[in-house]
């Protein structure tokens, strides 16, 4: 069978906060060009996503992908925990 690609949009972050139940804060980092002096930048976005089991904690690297609206403001859900944290 044919496996489909998925056209919802991921993203790699780092886990900020897990106090909520079943959500947790996604810091996600990247880098843009300045267009005017060509230095490099630093950008920040966070996202709620969606953690059914509860198993993130901070620190942790997660991957995130686009979902349906879950709430008022999440509308991630964690795919995977890429890294955990080292405390």
């Amino acid at each position: 069978m044919e496996e489909l690609k998925s056209t919802r949009k991921t993203r790699v972050g780092k886990v900020m906060s897990n106090k909520m139940d079943k959500t947790v804060v996604v810091m996600v980092e990247r880098l843009i060009q300045d267009a005017k002096y060509r230095k490099y930048v630093r950008r920040r976005n966070t996202f709620k996503a969606h953690d059914p089991l509860n198993s993130c904690s901070v620190g942790d690297q997660v991957l995130i992908e686009e979902s349906r609206p879950i709430s008022k403001e999440k509308r991630w859900l964690v795919v995977k925990v890429l890294d955990k944290a080292a405390f």
